[in-house]
């Protein structure tokens, strides 16, 4: 017993720092949908040189709610404050997608979803489970990401989220 939780106390240090380093890549071009139905291109997500958040989350994903919610709740005064972009990437599959629309209406979340059913973004973006939600700088370069959520993350986010409207480094 003892074995196993050194093993998953490794694993839980480590994925972080593996995660961390894959910071930096540009968000790939990939085709997906917009709720409507529509495909669109993912290089087309811009915000005038401003943050972005872009979340891959399943309707059946109770952290993926969660997060989502709690986010939901001061999304208006991070817009205000930093300018942020949030854009949801729901991964559900073909036979869920009709799920998303009205989940995201009942809950009242303001942001810019989009559908990935055959998961090819998710699979660009090296995404395994959700939530799995990075940081978009200006440039359109990933300068950070996490992995799953706890209460509390958002404050982390957050944080992130003003360096990055501030122009400084996510490491400090």
């Amino acid at each position: 017993m003892f074995r196993m939780k050194k093993i998953i106390f490794i694993l839980l240090t480590l994925v972080p720092m593996v995660v961390m380093a894959q910071s930096g890549f540009k968000v790939p071009s990939v085709s997906i949908k917009d709720v409507n139905g529509n495909t669109v291109s993912s290089d087309m997500f811009q915000n005038d040189g401003k943050p972005m958040i872009i979340n891959f989350w399943a309707t059946w994903c109770k952290p993926c709610i969660l997060e989502l919610s709690t986010i939901a709740d001061e999304y208006e005064e991070w817009v205000e404050e930093t300018g942020v972009k949030l854009i949801a990437i729901s991964i559900d599959d073909s036979r869920n997608t009709a799920k998303v629309a009205p989940m995201v209406k009942s809950r009242g979340w303001l942001y810019e979803i989009y559908l990935d059913p055959n998961e090819d973004f998710k699979r660009a973006m090296n995404v395994n489970n959700p939530p799995h939600t990075f940081v978009v700088n200006g440039k359109g370069e990933v300068v950070w990401q996490h992995i799953a959520y706890q209460p509390g993350d958002e404050k982390q986010l957050y944080d992130v989220v003003k360096k990055v409207a501030k122009g400084l480094s996510v490491d400090k």
